[in-house]
């Protein structure tokens, strides 16, 4: 088992609001996304991908208006449901909130989250989800709780297959770099456990207060992201 980061996830309480937090905070405008009928979702990218973080990209995520998650019963993933997370985000902006990891084979991180001797997690259901693209139709399998729980504050990854075609296939050069990821959280042993099972055990994680910090090399120079505990 393998997991390497996908993408890091900007939650915004309106994507427009994540499109002027992103040039102002990071000097670039987001490329094109799409819509999640799945969750009721929308969201626009960017390729942030390095020789370290290979096919990493960033995601601004939001609500979209009017719609709900198609699946009843189901919240929507990232906690983007949660009344903290929307209060957070509605009195201090966009923030990172979590990150989501790219395993060859989800089914089998998902049972070594379940059964590890130190993790014994529950990360969800697979599910399936795709959206067409003018570069071709994304087809993918996720990890999402009925509850939408993103787990430890955001630092441990929601994980993704993907099919054939990856989002970064068809996305150009953003001038973001992605240099390094880490965390704290007050349980860091049972993190770094279930990092270790799904074979993540290479990202940093140290006791302290919950927080996921991502930092990037940008046109204004380097940048830190963090959660903060949101």
């Amino acid at each position: 088992m393998r997991a390497q980061l996908d993408h890091m996830v900007v939650a915004a309480a309106s994507l427009a609001e994540g499109v002027a937090w992103c040039e102002a905070t990071l000097g670039v405008t987001p490329g094109p996304g799409g819509s999640h009928p799945l969750m009721g979702t929308h969201n626009r990218l960017l390729n942030i991908a390095t020789a370290a973080f290979p096919q990493a990209y960033l995601e601004i995520i939001a609500i979209e208006p009017g719609k709900q998650p198609s699946r009843p019963g189901t919240r929507r993933w990232f906690d983007l449901d949660d009344p903290v997370l929307q209060a957070g985000l509605a009195q201090r902006g966009p923030r990172l909130v979590h990150f989501v990891a790219r395993v060859p084979d989800a089914r089998a991180a998902l049972q070594a989250l379940a059964h590890e001797e130190h993790a014994h997690i529950d990360r969800g259901h697979l599910l399936e989800a795709s959206r067409d693209t003018p570069a071709g139709r994304l087809e993918w399998q996720i990890t999402v709780r009925d509850d939408g729980q993103r787990l430890f504050y955001g630092a441990l990854p929601t994980l993704i297959q993907w099919g054939p075609v990856h989002p970064t296939d068809a996305m150009p050069a953003s001038g973001l770099a992605m240099r390094s990821l880490q965390a704290t959280h007050p349980r860091a042993a049972d993190m770094a456990a279930a990092l270790s099972a799904i074979g993540m055990a290479g990202m940093a994680v140290q006791p302290g207060a919950p927080n996921l910090v991502a930092e990037l090399d940008t046109p204004r120079g380097p940048v830190t992201l963090q959660s903060e505990g949101l």
